[in-house]
């Protein structure tokens, strides 16, 4: 028996529009998940090689991120950073961003040394923390930066002791004229200062693409079936 089918330009085109963005969407939600299993694979090899030892001698972003790291110096306790927005288990704070001076070198990291809670009475008032004075030995994981939220309003400079929401290693450095290294060392060495280093895991999200690769195909597969479905019943009623 033949299938009447009745063609007309404009859904044609509406369904072409459909079927490429759909495509076009679904196989970039599928390369992000390709990428995020590569990081997910290269977080693992990082994570299974020994402590890379700064020294003076700066590595690589590259060469350097989500390894664990090992440096000995001394902290630049008058230039800590608090980096506002950053809750911990349901409760609002501050992570302590602090240079450290590597030892025999005028190279500095800047290290993201842990989460310090808000001052519910006092706002923009930093609760006491302790800063080792001399020479100490920290390990921690290379991170590109300190994470970052979104900034709401006027961003403000890093500057010691300011409260900003954001801060990349270049803005402290051109502020504080140190020399540092091209990555943040989030520590992960246990510590007498209070702060909390209960770092959360990287948010690969791998399944999350893959949900939205398949929601973008299924919209490209659902407008060539209305389509063709429609097609077929407007030929019958136009040829019963």
């Amino acid at each position: 028996m033949r299938i009447a089918f009745r063609f007309k330009a404009v859904p044609f085109v509406a369904t072409v529009v459909l079927v490429a963005l759909g495509i076009a969407l679904g196989q970039w939600q599928t390369r992000r998940a390709e990428e995020k299993l590569a990081l997910q694979s290269r977080l693992a090899a990082a994570g299974a090689q020994a402590p890379l030892r700064l020294e003076a001698t700066a590595p690589t972003l590259a060469q350097a991120e989500w390894r664990r790291v090992a440096v000995s110096g001394t902290f630049v306790a008058q230039w800590p950073v608090y980096l506002d927005n950053r809750p911990h288990g349901g409760q609002a704070g501050f992570y302590v961003l602090m240079p450290l001076r590597i030892d025999g070198s005028d190279r500095h990291v800047l290290v993201l040394r842990g989460w310090l809670p808000v001052d519910a009475a006092r706002r923009q008032h930093i609760r006491p923390y302790a800063t080792p004075p001399g020479r100490v030995t920290i390990e921690g994981i290379a991170r590109r930066d300190a994470g970052q939220v979104l900034q709401l309003g006027d961003a403000v400079p890093p500057a010691p002791g300011a409260i900003v929401q954001n801060a990349d290693v270049a803005q402290v450095a051109a502020a504080s004229g140190l020399r540092l290294m091209p990555f943040v060392l989030q520590q992960t060495s246990s510590g007498t200062d209070s702060l909390v280093r209960d770092w959360p895991a990287p948010e690969l999200g791998v399944d999350k693409h893959r949900g939205y690769a398949f929601q973008w195909y299924a919209l490209a597969l659902t407008a060539f079936l209305f389509f063709v479905i429609t097609g077929i019943l407007s030929g019958r009623k136009q040829n019963p």
